[in-house]
Formats: C-alpha cells, structure tokens, sequence
C-alpha cells in the first residue's frame, strides 16, 4: 500500500475504478477519520453516524466502480456532500423539518446583505479559547453549526460548502452570517471581549 500513499486522491480514484483495490484503501485511510468526525457532529449520535458512515463509502464505491465519479473538486469534498445529504435523508425521516425550511427561508430572504466575511471570521478565531468557541457553535441551530464547522474546522470555500450541504453559495453566506450574529450575541450576553 506504500507506493499509494504518494499518489493525489484523483490518481487514486482511477486505480480503484480500474480495479486496483489498494488504491481504494488509501482513500479511505485518508479520510475516515475526518468524514466520521463531520458525520458524527452532524447527528450527534455514535451508532447513527457509523450506520452513515458506511453507507457513505458503500455509495462512493458504486459511484466510482460505476464510472460515475466526476472530479469536479476535492474528493474529500464529495465525500463529504454524500455523507451530508445522507445525513439530510436521515434527518427528514426522524423529524419535522418544517423549523428548518423556515430558517432556510428566512436566510434566502437576508442573503444579499453585504458584510466582510473574512472580518467576521478572523474576529471570532481571536474572540475566545477554543473550549468557549466549541461551547458556543454547540448552541447554533444545526444548519449554522454544520456551516461553521466546514469553515472553520474543515477550512472549505463557500463554493466547496455550498455544494457539500446542496444550497447555492448566498444560502451558505446567509448560514455563516447568521452564525456569526448569533455567536456575537452570546459573546456579548456572557460578557466576552473581542480582541481587536
């Protein structure tokens, strides 16, 4: 498997499509342990998240067996949208999701407010420790908490978010800005200064 660990992920998804399953192993190597960490955050429960999991890989191993995969950006980043949009199925099937299209609805109305997203993300980093940080993106709803952890933890572009979690890039600023607000709003309620 050594002479793989070399290769990008794209060389590798050809090999495994021509059959060379080693090359398959490597790919998941590389990316088990962040997807199951996205996953996991996302339905906040251990069984759930392995049951995704393993689904995910079992349609990515179609997909690419099937001559199916485009590579139109990171591999980690398909990955990532199936196992969200897997995530997305689960949650519709578990629960009303009637709160949640409000919200969306409410951000697709707000989306062309103009702010400096780089501003608002360099000031939250300085904001506070990492633990208070967690704490506070842990009281997000969960649409805005999925946006900040695949902008801040994953470090992903707006355009790889946006079609990660299958919302156009406004949607995904709207999300990130709505965050930012809320997470303001707690700094300020809890007495937190910014750094400036």
């Amino acid at each position: 498997m050594s002479k793989y660990t070399t290769m990008t992920d794209h060389e590798l998804v050809v090999l495994y499509e021509n059959g060379i399953d080693e090359a398959f192993d490597v790919l998941l190597m590389r990316n088990q342990e962040h997807l199951f960490a996205y996953i996991l955050r996302l339905t906040q429960d251990t069984e759930q998240a392995n049951d995704i999991f393993q689904e995910t890989f079992m349609k990515a191993i179609v997909c690419i067996r099937g001559h199916q995969y485009r590579a139109t950006g990171k591999f980690s980043a398909w990955l990532m949208r199936i196992a969200h949009n897997l995530v997305v199925d689960c949650a519709r099937s578990n629960r009303n999701i009637s709160q949640l299209d409000e919200e969306e609805k409410n951000e697709i109305l707000n989306n062309n407010l103009n702010f400096s997203q780089e501003c608002y993300e360099q000031e939250m980093l300085r904001m506070a420790d990492a633990d208070t940080l967690a704490k506070m993106i842990g009281m997000l709803p969960q649409m805005q908490q999925e946006i900040v952890h695949l902008r801040f933890y994953e470090e992903l572009s707006f355009k790889e978010i946006a079609q990660i979690t299958n919302v156009s890039i406004n949607t995904a600023l709207g999300r990130m800005r709505y965050a930012t607000l809320n997470l303001r709003k707690m700094m300020v309620d809890n007495a937190l200064e910014l750094a400036v």
